[in-house]
């Protein structure tokens, strides 16, 4: 049983459980397909589920099955060939501020300094935000992602996980309701991701966002996640959604929890049977 996502106890009582309460993000039986009928090739098909306030989704599967794509459909890069991506009800349509979007690829401008950065979105004239609050939000993200001896640095002059602290700034300080993530650690080291995990769950933890992460990690959606959605080799269909048994606020001694480690053993299993599935189609269509 799910101990409940990263959210305050008073949010959990107001919303109830999330069974009840109205699904912030919904999948109604999604399809995405590429190309013409005899020669495009299906990506996504006839995905359904929801995404609840304050919930920590991760979704998992082999590599190339689709998971991106469901992310770009909800940030509203794409539309869906068949069914909806309901956003709080309503079709998404495109992107919006409401959703900050993270790659992996960093996704900060070159040529903008660690300040700039963090206040693009703020100054943009929709945003209408003042100097000062820009300066203020700015100044506040960069001592929570301990940027603030960078502001006036250019991104080229960042290592790797300060980078990634950058794109998580910037992505919060236009306040959105959502945090799509793609692989966002995934070209860091080992120990930098680690840190980077725990930096995004003490944010969380301080913020309150509803989080989409794709993962090829089994370890980072367990150590992440309030549930996991395993998809299958492409075209991604639901193979299983797996509530993570585990309350937050989480540290690294949860490694060493025995119901980590089997959980880790159940997921990497179904994973890798749809690896096995998607190499063997390999093979048939290479004949």
């Amino acid at each position: 049983m799910s101990q409940g996502p990263i959210t305050s106890s008073a949010a959990v009582a107001a919303r109830g459980t999330s069974d009840s309460a109205s699904p912030r993000i919904r999948f109604e039986n999604v399809g995405m397909r590429y190309g013409g009928a005899r020669d495009g090739m299906t990506v996504v098909d006839d995905i359904s589920f929801d995404i609840h306030e304050g919930e920590f989704i991760a979704i998992i599967g082999p590599s190339g099955c689709g998971k991106t794509t469901l992310m770009n459909m909800v940030a509203g890069f794409v539309q869906p060939s068949q069914g909806r991506v309901l956003l709080d009800g309503q079709p998404v349509q495109g992107p919006g501020p409401d959703r900050g979007v993270i790659f992996q690829e960093y996704g900060v401008f070159p040529w903008l300094t660690v300040r700039q950065n963090i206040e693009f979105g703020l100054r943009l004239s929709a945003s209408g935000t003042p100097a000062a609050e820009c300066r203020r939000i700015s100044e506040r993200y960069m001592a929570l992602m301990g940027l603030s001896d960078f502001a006036d640095h250019h991104p080229k002059h960042l290592s790797g996980g300060m980078r990634q602290r950058l794109a998580l700034a910037r992505a919060y300080a236009v306040k959105p309701a959502f945090l799509l993530m793609d692989e966002p650690f995934g070209a860091l080291d080992a120990q930098t991701r680690s840190a980077m995990q725990d930096l995004l769950l003490e944010v969380l933890r301080s913020e309150g966002k509803t989080v989409m992460l794709i993962t090829h990690s089994v370890e980072e959606a367990i150590y992440l996640a309030s549930r996991i959605v395993v998809v299958t080799a492409r075209p991604a269909r639901i193979r299983s959604i797996i509530d993570v048994p585990f309350s937050y606020p989480r540290g690294e001694a949860l490694h060493e929890d025995p119901r980590f480690g089997q959980l880790r053993a159940q997921i990497r299993e179904l994973v890798m049977q749809e690896y096995a599935a998607q190499s063997r189609l390999s093979v048939r269509l290479s004949d």
